[in-house]
């Protein structure tokens, strides 16, 4: 993770992550998807600003280019960009609902160089530090062998098709370590 750089996105990153988003949608599922199911998935992913708003979605950038960006949520919603139908604002208990990852990108350009790790490492010690005990995400099928990677195991596989062709995702959780355990873990 050596010259990665994190911090909290703001507004003004938003022209940019968007661009981000976007290559990362058309690229990095191509191996994964159909060009139909890589168009549906434009409708039903992306950014929803409240992750900006709730200083809950981070930026990784790499000699002034932003690498990646992805975060966390103490909402309800599981995936899904502003525009997104079914959004539900709604707080979560971090005593008996898991944080939502949400959102994670990274530029074709800066794939395993560990900017992935990096936000879900962020993600995982912020939703710790407001008392939650489980993640919880919605991967997509490229998305998955990092989750996978980073302990995150699958609970449901499913599709949706609100994009018009049908997005195979998968439901994956991963328990939250106490701050001791998580360090020798990734050691």
């Amino acid at each position: 993770m050596d010259g990665l750089l994190s911090r909290l996105a703001d507004h003004a990153d938003i022209e940019q992550m968007s661009i981000v988003m976007d290559r990362a949608i058309a690229e990095l599922q191509k191996g994964f998807l159909t060009p139909d199911e890589i168009a549906s998935s434009r409708a039903i992913m992306g950014l929803d600003r409240l992750l900006v708003d709730d200083r809950t979605y981070f930026v990784v950038e790499s000699d002034g280019r932003i690498a990646g960006c992805g975060g966390w949520s103490r909402r309800a919603t599981l995936y899904g960009s502003s525009a997104t139908p079914g959004r539900d604002p709604a707080l979560l208990n971090p005593d008996s609902d898991p944080a939502r990852i949400r959102a994670m990108y990274t530029d074709p350009e800066f794939v395993r160089r560990g900017v992935g790790r990096l936000i879900l490492r962020l993600c995982e010690d912020a939703a710790r530090a407001e008392g939650f005990k489980m993640l919880e995400l919605m991967a997509t099928l490229s998305g998955a062998p990092l989750y996978r990677a980073f302990g995150f195991e699958p609970v449901e596989n499913l599709t949706d098709s609100r994009g018009g062709a049908p997005v195979p995702l998968i439901k994956m959780r991963k328990a939250i370590l106490p701050p001791q355990a998580s360090n020798s873990a990734s050691q």
